[in-house]
């Protein structure tokens, strides 16, 4: 290689020099975190290694003790975090080093705060904890040789973290990575063996492979952690601390989980399984492309990051590990796709997993509101694409309703259907874009007076929520927005139907008002204090639906709402005894306007309705000042 190529200077893309900016001057609460990172970067070389050595063997050479090696030296202030694992290539590095690592670089710089916890947990949603070195660092040196490189054909790639880094040549007898931290003057505590050891022994003590502290002189190097992967260990043995420190290794997250499970299967198939719900979600949790998955080993072997094949989509969050006794150690993604093991341990980690929720749920209202918030939209996608869990799911759900008068999402199926009221067989719900259309939605107002709870709906998967779910404990789900809905209690009074037939002749001739604007014009049954509500018709999408649908591109047939108007309300009331045509003709497409409005509709022509509400407002005004 040519000493032009050989040595080359770079600049961090620039989404990189913001956030080492960020990092440097604001962000973790907890600097010593860097450690932590570090040393999962160098397992995860380690582990990844391991993996390509089953189909090349030869990689592993005569080097087949996988391990991590830290050295202190407090005379050059410098800290050195060294595995034999997988290395890289000079163009990794590159890469890996410049740019922050195949994430959504925009998306992060965006929700960065000022809140430090908040940064730092976002820190592990983008695989960048290898910048967190610069906290403590003000000069980063990495060399690498990558597994299966010509022995000595090394790279070096350092930086002070302002804005660019060098890229050279170098000789490297050893296979693997070095990292050395040259530490600020402030940070030399990080150079003290003890308080190093103290770290590995809190941070990374479940680490699979050896973590070793450099002897100083003659001494030998020791072993500092446990070097037992934590999930091939008894429940019984392992204590809350150490499973929590073993999901922010896992997981690359700086919160506590929410909650865990630890299993052990044994008899057809033998697998172990540890899995964990976080306690927030990660910035692509709506990108249903993203990597996702649970980490896979076989035999303790690491074989894949994000194996996605053992949870369904909904449950994309989940964090975890599975070790399985069954599967062949050289087995590939296409394997997996197709082992007939697969469908067998999918659905019990499901199972275990809607579980594990269940349980957060009863032991936890505080910590399931926390998930609920973070997640509940992702689950209610269980509803629509896992029939085979659908009632686990549906216990799972939670809503805002009419019962509790606020947008929290905190009632089940369950508590509705508890105070439901003598005679009701229906669990009614409701439609909306957000909580406010909701609750002063005229559509629930008869519902209000005879003390009939409903669900107010307003995520957007929550119309397919609802056409899944259909019934719940043997009670139909209704929407209260559709024509002929029927309440309990209805008995002995006047039916739609005759209330239509006694006042025909002001229906039709709203009707021939609005013209194509509506299907049908109705007597209410519903309405209590709003002049009139449009509603859908049995087989029509719901405008919600209808709404998304059309936001995402697709062409819909002309659908038109089917108007019911309250015939005691005094509008209405006016609205019949107006004898000019003219005002007749304004007054009804006001009211009908106004019903659309009140469902969350954007009109077709506003400019036409403010040229109504002007003109009615006009008469009004003459009207006063002549009496």
């Amino acid at each position: 290689m040519s000493t032009a190529t050989a040595r080359e200077t770079l600049g961090f893309q620039t989404e990189v020099r913001q956030l080492l900016k960020l990092m440097i001057h604001s962000l973790y609460s907890n600097k010593e975190i860097f450690l932590r990172e570090l040393i999962s970067n160098a397992s995860d070389a380690a582990d990844k290694l391991r993996f390509e050595a089953l189909e090349a063997p030869e990689l592993l050479a005569d080097d087949r003790d996988l391990a991590v090696r830290i050295a202190v030296d407090k005379d050059s202030r410098t800290l050195t975090i060294t595995d034999n694992g997988i290395g890289m290539s000079r163009e990794e590095l590159i890469e890996n080093l410049g740019t922050i690592a195949r994430s959504g670089t925009a998306e992060f710089l965006q929700q960065m705060t000022g809140d430090q916890q908040h940064d730092a947990r976002l820190i592990g949603q983008f695989g960048v904890g290898f910048y967190s070195a610069f906290i403590v660092a003000d000069k980063v040196t990495v060399e690498s040789r990558r597994a299966g490189q010509p022995a000595g054909e090394g790279v070096r790639w350092e930086s002070d973290g302002a804005g660019e880094f060098t890229v050279e040549t170098i000789e490297r007898a050893e296979r693997g990575t070095s990292v050395t931290l040259h530490l600020k003057s402030a940070e030399t505590e990080f150079c003290e063996p003890m308080r190093i050891e103290t770290l590995i022994r809190k941070y990374s003590d479940h680490i699979a492979f050896p973590v070793s502290l450099a002897g100083s002189g003659d001494e030998e190097d020791r072993v500092v952690n446990d070097a037992t992967a934590l999930w091939t260990r008894s429940r019984a043995d392992i204590d809350d601390d150490e499973y929590r420190e073993f999901y922010k290794h896992l997981a690359h997250d700086f919160s506590d989980p929410l909650t865990w499970s630890h299993n052990r299967v044994e008899g057809k198939r033998e697998y172990t399984s540890l899995l964990y719900v976080p306690s927030a979600a990660p910035f692509d949790l709506w990108n249903r492309e993203a990597p996702r998955g649970l980490k896979l080993y076989v035999q303790r072997v690491f074989i894949m990051d994000d194996a996605e094949q053992f949870l369904p989509l909904y449950l994309r969050f989940i964090k975890g590990v599975v070790d399985s006794s069954d599967l062949p150690l050289n087995v590939s993604r296409e394997l997996l796709q197709q082992s007939p093991e697969l469908g067998a341990m999918r659905g019990a980690l499901t199972r275990r997993v809607l579980d594990m929720l269940a349980k957060l749920g009863q032991d936890s209202a505080d910590d399931y509101a926390r998930f609920w918030a973070e997640f509940g939209q992702v689950l209610k996608e269980g509803l629509v694409e896992d029939h085979a869990n659908k009632d686990k799911i549906a216990k799972l759900l939670r809503f805002a309703t009419t019962h509790t008068g606020t947008d929290k999402q905190d009632q089940s199926l369950d508590d509705y259907v508890g105070r439901c009221i003598e005679g009701q067989d229906t669990i009614y719900y409701l439609l909306a874009d957000n909580h406010a259309t909701a609750q002063s939605s005229p559509h629930i107002e008869q519902l209000a007076d005879k003390g009939i709870e409903v669900l107010l709906l307003t995520d957007r998967i929550d119309p397919w929520l609802v056409d899944g779910l259909q019934e719940y404990d043997g009670k139909a789900l209704v929407d209260v927005a559709r024509a002929g809905l029927e309440l309990p209690g209805a008995e002995g009074r006047m039916t739609q139907e005759a209330m239509d037939d006694e006042h025909k002749p002001l229906l039709k001739k709203v009707k021939q008002a609005l013209k194509e604007r509506v299907e049908a014009v109705h007597a209410s049954t519903r309405l209590t204090e709003s002049p009139a509500c449009v509603v859908s018709g049995e087989n029509e999408l719901s405008p919600q639906l209808r709404r998304v649908l059309e936001a995402s591109g697709q062409s819909l047939p002309e659908s038109r709402p089917i108007l019911e108007v309250n015939i005691e309300h005094p509008l209405v009331e006016r609205l019949a005894g107006e004898q000019d045509d003219g005002r007749f003709d304004a007054l009804a497409h006001i009211v009908l306007d106004h019903a659309l409005l009140a469902e969350g509709s954007q009109l077709d022509d506003p400019a036409a309705y403010v040229h109504r509400m002007n003109s009615l407002l006009l008469e009004l005004d003459s009207a006063a000042g002549t009496g």
